[in-house]
């Protein structure tokens, strides 16, 4: 049996009028779809310093803070087919994190060097996220489960 990849998701919120999600598109790669920062787990790396790496490798936002872990998924990658096991993290983001920005893509992995445009969505979502990356928004706070999309 294939050992699964571990992997990182970062819910991070920003708690304003309505709690907000920091997403992301690929500038130039509509079909990738809106994401949150998510990605492998180094060896030796904790889980906690992956999604914190994760988030500022994907949007460069460095003054997110972990508040808690709360699910993991196994979950086979979308085109692949290989297995994988992600933990989802929520992080907080400050009040004073700008809106929107464009943010070149840090790192070694597949993304170096690729544009994100990031920005925060109100909660709940009124669109699931690709790779239903959202189905575990109702595990921070059932009210933030996506309209669309449902919660585990």
């Amino acid at each position: 049996m294939t050992r699964p990849r571990i992997r990182v998701a970062a819910y991070v919120i920003r708690h304003r009028a309505v709690p907000e999600l920091l997403v992301f598109d690929h500038v130039g790669m509509p079909d990738a779809g809106t994401q949150v920062p998510a990605g492998g787990v180094r060896s030796g790396e904790g889980l906690e310093r992956a999604a914190l790496r994760e988030t500022a490798e994907e949007t460069g936002l460095l003054t997110a803070t972990v508040v808690r872990q709360i699910a993991v998924e196994d979950k086979p990658h979308p085109d692949t087919g290989q297995p994988r096991r992600t933990s989802f993290f929520y992080l907080q983001a400050l009040m004073d994190t700008p809106d929107a920005w464009e943010h070149r893509v840090l790192g070694d992995g597949d993304d170096a060097g690729l544009t994100f445009a990031c920005w925060f969505l109100p909660l709940p979502l009124k669109q699931p996220l690709a790779d239903d990356q959202d189905a575990w928004l109702g595990a921070i706070d059932p009210r933030l489960s996506t309209i669309a999309g449902g919660s585990q």
